[in-house]
């Protein structure tokens, strides 16, 4: 007998680790909400990239601090790891030299928390993405 015969509910499947569970996140990663996109999830994805871009480019209207790879201190480590979750919003402020300079005004600080927040988002947003692509979340 199986379990259906029973009457109890069959376990669920182990996730899938096909071609939408390795592409949704690294391309969610890339562009914010992309990863929900192209799993035909049009408003939770153009909300994520509208939400993500947004605090990534007030920050650096507001002169924040882009954070670059080194082993130094532990607090440039974990902004670092913050900002580099925000994708291409970080590989393109790296790439055009902006928010790399001295933070000169009271804004700027705040400007630097809300590119590492947005990067913090993102990483979320990626988790998200794989749970839907794995069918572990609807």
């Amino acid at each position: 007998m199986t379990n259906s015969t029973l009457g109890k509910p069959k376990p669920p499947a182990p996730p899938n680790a096909g071609t939408l569970a390795i592409l949704a996140p690294a391309v969610g990663w890339i562009i914010p909400g992309a990863g929900h996109i192209i799993q035909k999830r049009w408003i939770r994805g153009g909300l994520l990239l509208a939400s993500i871009g947004t605090l990534f480019v007030l920050g650096l209207l507001m002169q924040g601090h882009i954070y670059k790879a080194n082993g130094g201190d532990i607090l440039d480590m974990l902004g670092f790891i913050g900002d580099l979750g925000a994708g291409a919003f970080y590989i393109v402020s790296l790439a055009m030299n902006w928010g790399l300079g001295a933070i000169a005004l009271a804004t700027a600080d705040y400007g630097t928390k809300f590119m590492i927040v947005a990067g913090l988002l993102n990483f979320i947003a990626v988790a998200d993405a794989y749970h839907i692509a794995i069918g572990k979340k609807q």
